[in-house]
């Protein structure tokens, strides 16, 4: 009997590469759980309808789910039917902005969504691995308390105890995360406690910038995918204060489905892993830029507001090193330049494709 995989958030970015990666690699059957949540939360550019579509084209097995994760008896009913050999879970409401305006659909979705597969898996599956995606938002604003020098076009770290970026140590506590990363700390918590407590093989991936061509980014969530649509049309892209120099961590889809792949075959219970491109994929907005016009030949139209969005960190890059050591066979495998050149290339191909 093939192995099966139940995906969350099968129609976005990360779920589809994982659906992709654990199909075409690893042989398994695919159940892919999404209800387009994201055309709700963000309007028509979030929709990702063609993603289920592409998968359902492209994955031959691929088993759609129209539920919400919210529907506690329809997890559990689901859950308790398919038995996978492993749950990875990446739906969720993805936005700063947008929770402080829907603080209970916020709430629902990322941390009791999150407790009602944690609570499915322990009654029908609790041998299968568990792999949450998380966020580093859960660290809220304390990263900005860390001194920073600032250089001709980024942030940096000035203290050497991060030349190598943030570790899972750094406290989550006491600092301002945004309704959005209390609700993320909420199902973080939740997915380490179903590990340590009740012993099931689960962890929480905090993920830094996780990009790629198959995300249907927009401006309140999807860093580079929102930039590279404006610069293809033209469009103007709001910096939001710090100078444009803030840094991100970027991670291609495909190496967040490899490391997922890594721990489903080697588990471990209750374990946190800070997910990103380390310092090596950081960029500065400014930097993304002239990355993104090398690629598409055409200028970025921006504007620059001298006012930060709420608990935005100023520099953040992933420490690497706790994933190296404990999955020494995985590594970053895909650049950030290749990573903006794909980018580019699928919001090109979708542009002149007819919907």
């Amino acid at each position: 009997m093939p192995k099966t995989l139940l995906v969350t958030g099968a129609s976005g970015l990360i779920g589809s590469e994982v659906a992709a990666h654990f199909a075409r690699e690893l042989g398994y059957v695919v159940h892919g759980l999404d209800n387009n949540q994201r055309a709700v939360f963000f309007g028509p550019q979030g929709d990702t309808r063609w993603n289920q579509h592409r998968l359902q084209r492209e994955l031959p097995g691929y088993v759609h789910h129209e539920l919400d994760i919210r529907d506690r008896a329809g997890v559990l009913d689901l859950v308790r039917r398919i038995r996978p050999s492993a749950i990875v879970h990446t739906a969720a409401q993805p936005s700063h902005d947008r929770a402080a305006a829907i603080p209970f659909d916020d709430f629902d979705t990322n941390a009791v969504g999150t407790l009602n597969l944690l609570e499915a898996a322990r009654q029908a599956c609790p041998e299968s691995p568990f792999v949450h995606m998380s966020t580093n938002k859960v660290y809220g604003d304390a990263p900005n308390r860390i001194a920073l020098v600032e250089r001709e076009t980024r942030w940096d770290y000035a203290d050497p105890a991060y030349a190598d970026g943030i570790a899972e140590t750094f406290s989550i506590d006491q600092s301002k995360h945004s309704l959005f990363g209390a609700s993320k700390v909420a199902a973080d918590v939740m997915v380490q406690e179903y590990g340590r407590y009740f012993g099931l093989p689960t962890c929480a991936l905090r993920g830094g910038c996780l990009t790629g061509p198959n995300h249907s980014g927009v401006e309140l969530h999807g860093f580079l995918s929102y930039l590279v649509k404006c610069n293809l049309e033209g469009r103007e892209y709001k910096i939001f204060g710090y100078k444009g120099k803030q840094v991100r961590d970027n991670i291609h889809s495909l190496d967040v489905a490899r490391f997922m792949a890594a721990f489903v075959a080697a588990p471990r219970a209750g374990e946190v892993y800070n997910l990103g491109g380390g310092k090596a994929n950081s960029c500065s907005i400014f930097e993304a830029f002239r990355l993104v016009e090398r690629h598409s030949g055409r200028a970025q139209v921006f504007a620059y507001l001298d006012e930060p969005r709420v608990g935005d960190h100023i520099c953040y890059y992933s420490d690497l090193r706790k994933m190296r050591a404990h999955y020494p066979a995985w590594d970053i495998t895909v650049s950030l330049d290749e990573t903006l050149r794909q980018i580019v290339a699928a919001h090109r191909d979708r542009a002149s494709t007819p919907a």
